[in-house]
Parts: C-alpha cells; structure tokens; sequence
C-alpha cells in the first residue's frame, strides 16, 4: 500500500444511521470542501466502507467518495474501503461481488486498498476462514491493489497475514482504535505485531469518538451542559470525568506548542507509528486536523501524556467485533 501521508481522511460520518454523527446529506458540499482541501494539502488517502450508509443511504459515503473523484480527475487519492462481514457473504464469489459493487460506487476498476471491516472469529469462526478465501480471490482477481483487516487482534492478526501469504497475497493494513484513550495491551500487542510484519497500522477513532477534542467540560455542571447528542452522550458521562488529568496535561502541551488539544492528541498516535482517521464532518475539523502534520512530540511530552493516561479509571469501550 503506497501513501505518503500520516494522516489519512475520513470524509463522513454516515456510517449505518444518522445518530451517532448526525450526518445529513445537506453537509455533501461542505464535504467536497474537505475532500478538495486534504488533495491540496498532500492527504492522498482516505478512508471508507460499504457500510458507511445503510437502508434509503446505502453506499453513500463510497458514492459520495466516487462523485468527489470524478469532479476532481487530475488527482486520484489512495481509497482504502472497508468491506462488512455480513452473515449471506461466505463463498468467495459473494466477496468478490460486493468488491465489484463497492468499485462501481467508487467508480474504480481497481480499488487501492480493500478490507476485512471486522473478523467473525468470536462469533462465526467457519465463516471467518471463508472470509479469507474470499479477500484472496478479491486480490487475485485484480479488484484490489492491497489488502487489509480492521478489529483484528495481534493473535489473529499473525494468523491472517501467514494464510494470505502462503497464498501469495501481502496484508498491507491493519485498523485499530487507538488513541490516548485506548491504549491498553491489545492495542499495543497489535501496534508491535504489526511493525514487526510490516503492516500498515491505521489508528481510528484517535479523538475517542470526540472525548479528546478538548471540546467537551469535565466538571459535573459543565460536562452535563456540554455533551454531544445522541447515544455518544452516556460514553462521555462515564468517561470524561476520570480523564480530567489527561485533557489538563494535553491543554498544557497545546498551549506551549501553539497547537490545539486535537493537534495534540492525533501527534502522539502518529509518534507511535500509525496513521491516524480523524473523522471530517465540517472544513473547520479537517483544518484543525491537518496543524497535527510537520511536528513531533517530545519523548517527554509524549510520557507525560502516557502517564496521564494510565491514570484514566476507565479506557474506551472496545469494538465488540475485537479479536485477541
């Protein structure tokens, strides 16, 4: 997988409903906005999934991605699509199929980089095999020019990349969350697995679905007035408080660095070696996102931050989806 970006863009929160990130379809022109802006600024991949929009929206932030490329054609970005795990997808005609379906949307003869969304080994462990026949058929066949997997853990991370690499197909990528947040011991026993074979780690949720952003208060009065709507909302009431230390200690390194408390928390995902998916919904976000490019964090400020986090009495909740 070629990109030569730190940051990878994820223009929509369409994702299956509304709720969660309460993404209309009146928000497509500022989104072109954002798309325009991460080519100009050397953002060249960016991230999606034939999921990312379901029932009367269905593949919409795919076409959305399709119709953004076609008014832009003298740059292409590296498109990494995301393929879901559904129940009726087994053999590996049905994976390649929707691969032909998610290209049509894309309006791609041959999509960068095409993933596993998420493994079925805790629930389905027949079909999660299946699924791999399938992901090489998909390369095989000249559908994809990489391959990857999200929400797998280290264990069955290394066994995905020796069954596709005995079949002469390379796992180029590996999504996990990660941030300052969820940082525990799976997802440092995925970081390491991965470096050590070489994949692509890509950290998504790095701004912990919002709760890094610096947006939101800690204090009872404050946190209550300020929380995001919908389901978000009892997430961060759990959370936030615990994580006082942790947003002080990062409000202090953004004040010092001229930065902003996002800028912060997406520079020390890419200090440990991946590339973080800020999620874009306005121009204003993806330009904040872009000030966490051209600096590094200190070791020191980053063992801060480290420090802080460990002390946070309750970490992200995992993707249920998560394989050891």
């Amino acid at each position: 997988m070629r990109c030569d970006t730190q940051l990878i863009c994820r223009l929509c929160r369409v994702q299956g409903n509304k709720l969660l990130w309460g993404y209309s379809e009146g928000m497509d022109s500022e989104l072109q906005q954002v798309f325009d802006l991460a080519l100009q600024s050397g953002i060249n991949l960016m991230d999606t999934a034939d999921s990312y929009g379901t029932g009367r929206l269905n593949g919409r932030s795919e076409r959305l991605l399709g119709n953004f490329m076609r008014d832009s054609p003298e740059t292409r970005p590296v498109i990494a699509t995301k393929l879901a795990a559904y129940p009726w997808r087994l053999l590996p005609g049905q994976w390649v199929a929707a691969a032909r379906a998610s290209s049509k949307r894309l309006g791609l003869e041959r999509v960068p980089v095409i993933q596993l969304h998420w493994s079925t080994a805790k629930y389905a462990p027949i079909q999660e095999r299946l699924m791999w026949d399938g992901l090489c058929s998909i390369y095989k066949e000249g559908l994809a020019e990489a391959v990857g997997v999200s929400n797998y853990g280290a264990e069955q991370l290394a066994r995905i990349h020796d069954y596709l690499d005995a079949r002469g197909v390379p796992l180029a990528s590996a999504q996990v969350q990660y941030s300052l947040l969820s940082r525990g011991g799976a997802q440092e026993s995925v970081r390491r697995e991965a470096e050590e074979r070489g994949i692509a780690l890509i950290a998504y949720s790095p701004l912990a679905l919002g709760m890094l952003s610096g947006k939101y208060g800690v204090e009872d009065g404050e946190a209550a007035a300020s929380l995001p709507q919908g389901p978000r909302a009892l997430l961060f009431k759990q959370i936030l408080p615990g994580a006082a230390d942790l947003l002080q200690e990062l409000r202090q390194i953004a004040q010092a660095r001229g930065k902003t408390v996002p800028q912060v928390a997406l520079n020390w995902c890419i200090c440990q070696g991946t590339i973080p998916i800020p999620g874009a919904t306005s121009l204003a976000q993806f330009q904040d996102s872009l000030g966490a490019l051209g600096w590094r964090l200190t070791r020191e400020e980053c063992g801060r931050l480290e420090e802080a986090s460990d002390a946070v009495p309750r970490a992200m909740l995992q993707n249920i989806f998560q394989t050891a």
